[in-house]
């Protein structure tokens, strides 16, 4: 046997076909990394019927198809075809030429096809088992395979060993024959179990034939009473016949003289009918006229109260907008006051603004004039100093020289004394200067002053934003969790309502009877009239379940007639609960330490409430979660709370607790329960949005005054 050729479509990387022939001078496959040589291996040992995705180094099995690129769609399927010269008989079919292929669609089916014919994966597993080819054999040997061999990881030697030995698959025919033998022996005790069910049908069919035969005993003599009573009820009904026949015959000659009589009277009555049949007329034309008039006058009556009302709906209109019309101008009023009183706030606010803010520019301005001023005096004054100076060594000369320059010297004591004078003046000018520098700048120091007021509003106006605008987020995330549980109770609402209006979980007969128009309606399903406690509501449903769709009717009477109507329309069966025969029902008194009777966790209306304890009779509920040292009273059921077991006398019965348990009691009753729910969590819902909504105003305000240049920050001024 010797590996022909390999081709490949759509798998992994081989987007195209691909055709590998192994011929003679084959020996190997070769290429960078990359190059999909790996993909080449996992294709085969795919093709062989490898299961495992983890061997064939992916995550799921539809991996393997082609997933496209950016300029190729991803491919349909993928196929592998491995083609084998059986020229040698290895391989135990008549076949010189073996080809195996392996499909799988993007859908997720598979197949095998053997010489394109399609076969089980057993088939070709059979076909290649005493050859050492499989995808598990080391005939292939994959990345990671060497290094398990020297390892010895799994035992992974002893496989080698045994396949090159031929042992494996012995292995794998005693596996497969121990599981024969395990189906088998599970199919005898299966066979044990019918053989009882059987025997047990045998003796119950046994009974029905004898009562059967005993039924047909007594219809053969009800047949044979039932013939001789018939006879005797005709001979018994001839004779009354003859002598009804002979009241028949005198009866009729007494009807043929009432005839006789009946046609004189009604000759007389003609006559007398011909003579009153003018007045009648007369009478008639009278009555008539009247008739006319009293509709006539009705009709008018009727039009009149009409008019009358009509006219006492007009004035109640009138009244009425009268009265919102003064509303509404008293309204509008107050909204024309009010728009008067912020406008003028606002124009009085700005021409305080305008006003501060020019005479804080005036300030600025005279104070650098004034400085300006005082520089250009003092560089004066030095100068004047200078000159004086000057002026005195002068002096000190022409005194040296009076007696040559006298009329110099006074000369320069004239200008002396105007200097004097000038300065003089000058020093006057410069404490004037002074006061008016004093009063800038205790004016600078209450600008300064009403500056810090205005900037301590401001950190309070900053602060106050953070806290309203951290309420905002408080409430936001406060109003989507009551939007996340109103919308969670909304869809649970109509998810219960959907399976209340469907009657989800309960067999054709209800559903039948429940839209059925010849049947009362009103009567209530057990699951209506119940509703549990929450978290007893698994163990309750858990117990009641066989009851759960029996009807409650008042009487056998309206039981009889829904049975009859399911046999007439063959809609199956339907179980009922007659109210009438728990009318006397008294419970008994049961009481067992740490438990709780479980109709205490059960509200219903007072007219079921003898059904109730009649089911839940003797019922108790338990904390306890384990069933060892329970109670063990053979005459009660005991419920644990979650619903993981009921022990019943002599049985238990318990384990896993599903997904969808506990939503089939109380159905009717959660949906009111959800309605308040929903109302409520509504009421919830527009508060918050008001609370929002008033904090959102609220932050508008203050980021409006910011806005508007009430909390503005102007510049200081500062001194020379």
């Amino acid at each position: 046997m010797r590996l022909k050729s390999l081709e490949i479509k759509g798998f992994k990387s081989f987007a195209n076909d691909t055709s590998i022939h192994f011929g003679e001078d084959v020996i190997g496959i070769v290429g960078p990394n990359g190059s999909g040589k790996s993909n080449i291996v996992d294709a085969i040992r795919w093709v062989l019927g490898e299961q495992k995705s983890k061997e064939l180094r992916l995550d799921q099995m539809t991996s393997v198809i082609f997933n496209g690129t950016k300029t190729r769609k991803p491919a349909g399927l993928a196929q592998v075809s491995l083609t084998f010269e059986n020229t040698k008989n290895l391989l135990p079919t008549e076949y010189q030429t073996v080809t195996i292929s392996r499909i799988l669609y993007r859908t997720g089916e598979s197949e095998y096809r053997l010489n394109n014919v399609t076969c089980r994966l057993k088939d070709i597993t059979s076909l290649f088992l005493d050859t050492g080819v499989g995808p598990d054999s080391y005939a292939i040997i994959a990345l990671g395979m060497v290094d398990d061999i020297l390892s010895n990881k799994d035992n992974a030697r002893r496989r080698m060993f045994e396949q090159a030995a031929g042992v494996s698959k012995y292995k794998i025919r005693k596996r497969e024959t121990l599981s024969k033998l395990k189906s088998t022996g599970e199919d005898l005790e299966r066979i044990e179990d019918l053989l009882f069910e059987i025997q047990g049908n045998l003796d119950m069919l046994e009974k029905q034939a004898k009562r059967t035969k005993k039924y047909f005993e007594l219809k053969d003599q009800y047949k044979e009473l039932s013939i001789e009573l018939a006879t005797w009820k005709a001979s018994h009904l001839v004779e009354r016949q003859k002598e009804l026949a002979k009241q028949l015959q005198a009866e009729e000659d007494r009807h043929r003289q009432f005839d006789v009589q009946i046609r004189q009277l009604e000759a007389q009555l003609e006559s007398e009918k011909k003579a009153n049949l003018e007045q009648e007329k007369s009478l008639s034309d009278r009555q008539r006229d009247l008739n006319q008039l009293v509709g006539q006058i009705r009709g008018l009556e009727n039009d009149k109260k009409m008019l009358e009302q009509k006219l006492g709906f007009l004035d109640q209109n009138k009244s009425r907008l009268g009265e919102q019309i003064q509303q509404t101008k008293g309204k509008l009023q107050q909204f024309d006051s009010d728009i008067a009183t912020y406008q003028e706030q606002l124009r009085e606010e700005k021409r305080n603004e305008a006003r501060l803010e020019s005479r804080l520019e005036e300030a600025q301005a005279k104070l650098t004039g004034i400085r300006d001023s005082h520089g250009a005096m003092k560089a004066d004054l030095d100068a004047v100093v200078k000159d004086q100076q000057t002026a005195e060594r002068a002096v000190f000369e022409l005194e040296k020289r009076r007696a040559v320059n006298l009329n110099q010297a006074q000369i320069m004591q004239a200008e002396s004394q105007r200097y004097t004078l000038e300065i003089a003046s000058r020093q006057e000018e410069i404490q004037t200067l002074r006061g008016k520098v004093a009063e800038l700048e205790k004016s600078e120091g209450e600008k300064l002053h009403a500056l810090e007021q205005l900037r301590a509003s401001e950190q309070k106006r900053q602060e106050k934003l953070i806290e309203v605008e951290a309420q905002i987020e408080a409430l936001s995330r406060k109003m989507q969790a009551a939007n996340r549980q109103l919308d969670a109770k909304r869809n649970e609402y109509k998810l219960t309502k959907s399976m209340v209006d469907n009657l989800e979980g309960f067999p054709e007969s209800i559903k039948f009877l429940s839209q059925s128009k010849h049947w009362k309606k009103e009567a209530p399903l057990l699951s209506d009239i119940i509703y549990v406690q929450e978290e007893y509501r698994v163990a309750i449903e858990n117990y009641l379940e066989p009851y759960l769709s029996y009807y409650v009717v008042e009487n056998l009477e309206e039981a009889y007639g829904a049975i009859k109507l399911l046999h007439d329309s063959q809609q199956g069966k339907a179980n009922f609960f007659l109210l009438d025969a728990f009318a006397d029902y008294q419970p008994p008194m049961t009481a067992v330490a740490d438990t709780r009777p479980a109709i205490e966790f059960i509200e219903t209306d007072p007219l079921y409430g003898n059904l109730i304890n009649y089911l839940l009779e003797n019922v108790l509920v338990t904390e306890k979660e384990e069933i060892k040292n329970t109670v063990t009273r053979p005459e009660l059921t005991l419920l644990s709370k979650s619903g993981r077991f009921i022990q019943r006398k002599y049985s238990v019965s318990g384990g896993s607790i599903g997904l969808f348990e506990g939503k089939k009691i109380g159905r009717k009753k959660n949906l009111e329960v959800l309605e308040t729910a929903i109302k409520k969590a509504e009421r919830e819902e527009n508060e918050l949005s008001s609370e929002f909504f008033q904090l959102k105003n609220k932050l508008d305000e203050l980021k409006g005054g910011a806005s508007t240049g009430k909390f503005r920050k102007r510049p200081c001024c500062s001194t020379a």
